[in-house]
């Protein structure tokens, strides 16, 4: 992550929360307040953003704060102290709520991602996440898929071309869309085009789309668009993946598998954090 856009994002988090102060915890506790706040897991999952970003919102209120801090990528178990800072009270408080949201929220798409890649293990196949992401967290949602053994396809719309249904029927054929984008292009950026049927994967194939996506096919469907391809395009499937599906689709001989749910659909997990005054 790049250190300075996570600390605007994170400075702009607090601002939402804290707004123009703590009414709360200002008029109980006095800046000579002082305790230690440990993040303790209420579950079993995969660690993501403990000294990464939940750190980060700490320094921000306490920029010589001492914290200790689980290893990305750890898995933990209930009742285990994940992460512990010392500090004011007053600004341990305020910081709380960030911190915690964020790594429940990350924790829960690394612990997701790790069982999708072990669901297919074994194969030579990259499960990857898709631009379904919380709108202003990308960034985060994206560090977490990595985390848990996953790999990041676009970022945004900059980062790479990809045909999809829509700009295939306003084009009106995927062969003139791709040969425009061709034209366009520099060298050195890949065309992905959308298939939704064998005849849709022919035209890829016609019209040199560097990566072919099989959206929504059925296994045997995409068995026979693996032998169609075979080594003229990497093969990507999206649509209808889930945990009780990959490790089939994974079977066809696909390269990719990119799974929109590693971050629309992950639960966040469940830390609690406990105060201690000194």
């Amino acid at each position: 992550m790049d250190i300075i856009a996570l600390r605007q994002q994170l400075t702009s988090f607090l601002i939402e929360d804290i707004g123009s102060g703590d009414i709360t915890s200002q008029n109980i506790f006095t800046d000579n307040s002082y305790g230690e706040a440990t993040f303790v897991a209420k579950e079993s999952f995969l660690c993501a953003g403990m000294a990464t970003v939940a750190a980060e919102v700490f320094r921000l209120r306490l920029p010589n704060c001492q914290y200790q801090a689980s290893d990305d990528g750890t898995w933990v178990t209930p009742g285990e102290t994940i992460f512990s800072v010392q500090g004011p009270i007053c600004e341990l408080l305020q910081a709380e709520r960030v911190a915690l949201n964020l790594v429940q929220r990350l924790s829960g798409i690394a612990t997701l991602t790790a069982r999708y890649v072990e669901a297919v293990k074994g194969y030579p196949v990259k499960v990857v996440d898709t631009r379904k992401t919380t709108p202003g967290l990308r960034m985060l949602e994206k560090y977490a898929v990595r985390v848990g053994g996953g790999h990041n396809h676009r970022f945004n719309l900059t980062d790479g071309v990809l045909l999809k249904d829509n700009h295939i029927a306003a084009c009106s054929s995927i062969f003139l869309a791709v040969k425009k984008i061709r034209e366009a292009i520099p060298h050195t950026i890949r065309i992905e085009v959308e298939a939704e049927t064998l005849d849709q994967v022919a035209q890829c194939l016609e019209a040199g789309a560097d990566i072919i996506m099989l959206d929504n096919m059925s296994c045997d469907k995409m068995i026979q668009a693996v032998d169609m391809i075979r080594e003229n395009a990497i093969i990507e499937a999206s649509g209808g993946v889930n945990l009780n599906t990959i490790a089939e689709i994974a079977a066809t001989g696909i390269d990719i598998i990119s799974v929109g749910a590693l971050t629309h659909s992950a639960p966040a997990v469940d830390i609690s954090m406990n105060l201690i005054a000194h």
